[in-house]
């Protein structure tokens, strides 16, 4: 008996085991994963992020230091795809789909779009910086509400990233 409740034991250890493996490497295993998607002008974009919360803790300058390269969200680095050609913050940006970077400051943002895919997080940036199609500054601006949870929304003519009381909105032409 003592020989089959090892067994189930060690069974279900490894079962579990395998189990969140496949959930982290999936970038999904907070169950935070978020989509933002919008037809804007017959241009479907399409944003693949995760959503990290506040939890009480500073987030720009403390969790997400300023001047340093951030994946925008958490877990995998954000992709974002479109399906036609447009025009991002003054740059013309071809179909397709892209990792969107982001360096945070104290009153803008450099945003990065970059041809590599299936990035974890900004760890192995340096080793890709040289595929960037696009790096440009773009002002922050003071939410009056504090938003919890990072949230990425598509609105008119921009991609709109919030958390905290921090909004950062980047233009888009099509």
């Amino acid at each position: 008996m003592k020989k089959l409740f090892t067994l189930t034991a060690l069974f279900l250890f490894a079962a579990s085991a395998i189990f969140a493996q496949g959930n982290a490497k999936k970038g999904n295993y907070t169950g935070k994963g978020g989509t933002a998607h919008e037809v804007v002008k017959g241009n479907n974009i399409t944003i693949s992020y995760g959503r990290p919360m506040k939890k009480g803790r500073e987030i720009f300058g403390g969790l997400v230091p300023y001047g340093q390269v951030w994946r925008a969200g958490a877990d995998e680095a954000t992709e974002i795809t479109f399906d036609k050609g447009c025009v991002v913050d003054g740059h013309q940006v071809s179909a397709g789909t892209y990792t969107l970077f982001t360096i945070p400051g104290e009153k803008e943002w450099t945003i990065i779009l970059n041809k590599e895919l299936g990035q974890w997080g900004a760890y192995g940036y340096d080793k890709v910086k040289d595929k960037n199609v696009m790096q440009e500054q773009v002002p922050i601006s003071t939410n009056n509400k504090m938003v919890e949870q990072f949230t990425i929304t598509i609105k008119e003519n921009n991609i709109v990233m919030e958390w905290d009381k921090t909004k950062v909105e980047i233009p888009i032409k099509f």
